[in-house]
């Protein structure tokens, strides 16, 4: 289940890529994961993502940095 789209090779987009082949879940199921778990600072959401899927802190923080930046840049 990975995404056709081709991400940044740096930043927190260069995790991107093997987020979605070890957790078999493309980025945006992720940042929807992410905005329904009921929590709205990063390191909570991190930690979330951590317990209930077993996700590394650093694809975590990656993920949700890049997600919560994304937010923030809709307004």
């Amino acid at each position: 289940m990975t995404s056709d789209r081709v991400w940044s090779k740096t930043g927190p987009e260069s995790y991107f890529p093997s987020i979605e082949k070890k957790y078999g879940k493309t980025i945006s199921e992720w940042q929807d994961i992410s905005h329904s778990c009921g929590r709205t600072r990063q390191m909570e959401i991190v930690s979330h993502l951590k317990e209930e899927f077993g996700m590394g802190q650093g694809q975590a923080n990656a993920l949700v940095g890049y997600t919560l930046q994304q937010d923030h840049a809709e307004f």
